[in-house]
């Protein structure tokens, strides 16, 4: 059996690399070709050199450096703030107190609901905790930011709580016993023990919601969809109203998404080698 898989793997591995030539590397050359065009289909596309590129980042109306800062930011204080909350409720969980399960799934439940629904939810909800203040979401960018930190946070602090709790229960309890003996206290072997050990489950979370927080879209259009001024666009939301929503604007939207790919890609490698090099050396 063993040397029949060796034999015949390229047929086991085909079906796969047909799927990613099909569903990923054709449409990602297309559009890298397209980004150097000016077009309005496909099919009449003229090739205009950088011409794009040198738009999408110096034109004023483009304001896609703003987004890219602002997308920078969010993705960097919700990975953080998603992951301790996350965390800390694994930790409080997998102590076995009373009706551990129904919160695991009170908290998990979230991430079920689409983020058009959640995002016009929370827009209802927050704007009406504002209101009594006079002021909305769209009253600046940062209104806008908090309340979409509030959402994701809200989402997916209990699926990475799941993944968590996963990781917590896969130590094995001679260690922390261990550690208790030496006279560690509960802290000393969180950090000490529970917390390396932990590796794995980091890195899959962290980059979960770090490129989650880059790609970010449907919640972003639901709860600001911009406002003001485009001031609270992420870097999705901002090709998508480049390319959709300005006339002769498509490559300069195809050129931003070509950018967009690859700094989410960059940066899903970075912190992949980060946290992975960590775990070899816990």
């Amino acid at each position: 059996m063993e040397h029949a898989i060796k034999r015949y793997w390229p047929l086991f591995v085909l079906p796969t690399v047909l799927a990613f030539i099909v569903g990923f590397l054709l449409p990602f050359g297309m559009g890298l070709y397209l980004s150097f065009c000016r077009f309005t289909t496909v099919s009449d596309a003229t090739f205009t050199g950088f011409e794009n590129y040198i738009r999408a980042f110096s034109d004023p109306g483009s304001n896609f450096l703003h987004s890219m800062g602002y997308t920078a930011l969010f993705a960097l204080v919700s990975t953080v703030i998603i992951n301790l909350v996350g965390l800390t409720l694994a930790v409080c969980l997998v102590r076995g107190i009373r009706g551990s399960n129904l919160f695991r799934t009170v908290f998990f439940m979230p991430n079920l609901i689409g983020g058009i629904v959640l995002g016009w939810l929370w827009q209802v909800i927050l704007n009406g905790a504002l209101m009594r203040y006079g002021k909305t979401l769209v009253t600046n960018e940062w209104y806008g930011f908090a309340g979409l930190l509030i959402l994701m946070l809200w989402q997916q602090a209990g699926y990475m709580m799941i993944i968590y709790i996963s990781g917590l229960n896969a130590i094995p309890e001679e260690l922390t016993e261990a550690a208790s003996i030496d006279g560690a206290s509960g802290w000393q072997t969180f950090l000490r023990v529970k917390l390396p050990m932990l590796m794995p489950s980091i890195t899959i979370c962290t980059f979960l919601t770090l490129t989650g927080g880059f790609k970010l879209f449907d919640q972003n259009l639901a709860l600001t969809n911009g406002a003001p001024s485009s001031r609270s666009e992420l870097l999705a939301l901002n090709i998508f109203n480049t390319f959709y929503g300005r006339s002769g604007w498509e490559g300069a939207g195809q050129a931003k998404a070509v950018v967009f790919a690859l700094i989410v890609t960059g940066i899903a490698l970075l912190q992949l080698r980060l946290t992975r090099t960590k775990e070899v050396q816990q």
